[in-house]
């Protein structure tokens, strides 16, 4: 079967995974502007993942998925160990850093509305 169908195939089947999270992350810095890369997937299970990409300084709290893999372990840190570098050779410092943590709540892709005021008991 052709590597292209299958990723394509995986792409289809598994938008915004949610993981129980070990995340390895690169920050990435370039003067003022900032970007993280981040590798999500189960703890100690390296597949299903997913490669997350944030421009922190321009859009944050808005997250590309740029890679996502459901069978070839090791697919996901390749392709961001890749990227790193091609952000390093653009002249991009960049540090990594490893955790596990609780469920990531997703994040928005358009500004979200405030509900406090809903929220707030009412008066009597």
């Amino acid at each position: 079967m052709n590597s292209k169908l299958i990723f394509t195939s995986v792409a289809v089947l598994v938008p915004g995974l949610t993981f129980g999270q070990a995340v390895t992350s690169y920050q990435c810095t370039f003067d003022q502007l900032q970007r993280r890369i981040e590798i999500l997937s189960e703890p100690g299970v390296p597949v299903p993942c997913e490669v997350h990409y944030y421009k922190d300084t321009e859009t944050p709290g808005t997250k590309q998925v740029l890679w996502t893999a459901s069978t070839e372990a090791g697919y996901c840190a390749a392709r961001a160990d890749e990227f790193v570098a091609k952000l390093r050779e653009w002249g991009w410092e960049c540090k990594a850093s490893a955790s596990e943590s609780a469920p990531e709540p997703e994040t928005a892709t358009e500004p979200m509305s405030d509900d406090t005021e809903a929220l707030a008991p009412a008066e009597n």
